[in-house]
């Protein structure tokens, strides 16, 4: 599987939103998401990412599955706005696990990926028992007739699994009978470091499917994850300060950037 980046080892900068109109922590308008997300993704590709993921991050406490409409329409008009101004390629992630509502969102935008954190199984979170989801998006894709590309977590972040489970038959399951395109491997929580070692054991299981780095990226750990990674998602090394939450700092992202090229990538 070829992945839409122009790069063979991108690098996705992350858009995490502040909170959307009507979920709790909700404070601004969005219009004023608009321009805070804008400004993340000028900084972002003037420092050179590979491609963008836009999230729904700031609506804590997320529903474990399916969004309210009205999320996923500020979702497609914001990545709609994206799209229009930033021509790299651009994924969709809908917090916690709508994927049907993310690959809709996806293809009335233009945008070339989602991502799906609970793909397949299932998983104990924050959010309770969320069970994958694979028979629905992909079904939806073939009615929508669209190219989406499935990124599938396996053993994804903020979850702990129902019974014991290798990470190498997770992932032939979600390769191979899920029929995911990429893997994401990450580490226990937002921001903090994927294990290399997982990574190799995911891209020997893998059979020739992309699989990448979902969470803790740094520059001092570029070339280390890239032995093994055929990608990286990066958020919050992006940050000011390394805070999730702050806007996205040019300068973080053009270090980050050098580093990964330093490592070949």
């Amino acid at each position: 599987m070829t992945l839409p980046f122009a790069s063979p080892r991108p690098v996705i900068g992350m858009l995490h939103l502040p909170a959307l109109p009507g979920s709790p922590r909700a404070s601004l308008g969005l219009d004023a998401i608009r321009e805070w997300m804008l400004r993340d993704a000028e900084a972002l590709a003037a420092g050179g990412v590979d491609g963008l993921m836009l999230e729904n991050f700031g609506d804590t406490p997320f529903y474990p599955g399916r969004v309210p409409a009205h999320t996923v329409a500020a979702m497609a008009v914001l990545a709609r706005e994206v799209k229009a101004r930033f021509p790299l390629p651009l994924g969709i992630n809908l917090l916690r696990n709508d994927g049907p509502g993310a690959l809709a969102v996806a293809a009335s935008t233009g945008a070339g990926f989602v991502r799906v954190n609970v793909f397949t199984g299932a998983r104990l979170t924050d959010q309770g028992i969320i069970q994958g989801e694979a028979h629905e998006v992909l079904r939806l894709r073939r009615l929508l007739g669209c190219a989406v590309q499935i990124f599938a977590d396996v053993a994804v972040k903020h979850s702990v699994p129902l019974g014991p489970r290798t990470l190498e038959d997770e992932v032939e399951d979600t390769v191979r009978r899920a029929h995911a395109d990429a893997i994401i491997v990450s580490g226990s929580g937002t921001g903090k470091v994927t294990d290399p070692e997982h990574l190799r054991c995911a891209r020997e299981a893998a059979g020739g499917a992309p699989v990448l780095a979902g969470s803790g990226a740094e520059p001092g750990q570029a070339a280390a994850l890239l032995r093994h990674a055929d990608g990286l998602i990066v958020g919050t090394a992006f940050k000011r300060d390394g805070i999730t939450t702050n806007p996205v700092d040019a300068g973080r992202v053009r270090a980050f950037m050098e580093a990964v090229r330093e490592a070949g990538g």
